[in-house]
């Protein structure tokens, strides 16, 4: 398992390439809209700023550049962007100077 480091909305959380990202945001308190979590209604949507993923059997309409957190894992580090502001529930964030 490798270390990598999430960037969501300017928060900084680590993580790692076998899970999917919204697994990991949730898991480092992170707390993304969802619905489905198998790719096909689209509500995990984001825009993939900087990195690469991985994206497994996702069936939702998604434009160049976006991914669905509930069906990408990671290949390095990578930075994320939701259009609305993303609750965090844990101390174990940290925002990062913009």
């Amino acid at each position: 398992m490798s270390q990598l480091t999430i960037k969501v909305n300017g928060v900084e959380v680590h993580g790692n390439n076998h899970e999917p990202l919204l697994k990991q945001l949730e898991q480092a308190g992170v707390q993304p809209e969802y619905q489905c979590r198998n790719g096909m209604c689209g509500a995990c949507r984001c825009k993939l700023k900087q990195g690469a993923v991985d994206q497994h059997d996702a069936l939702a309409f998604i434009a160049p550049n976006e991914i669905l957190t509930c069906r990408s894992v990671p290949k390095s580090d990578v930075e994320i962007e939701f259009n609305y502001q993303v609750t965090t529930k844990q101390e174990t964030t940290k925002k990062v100077a913009q």
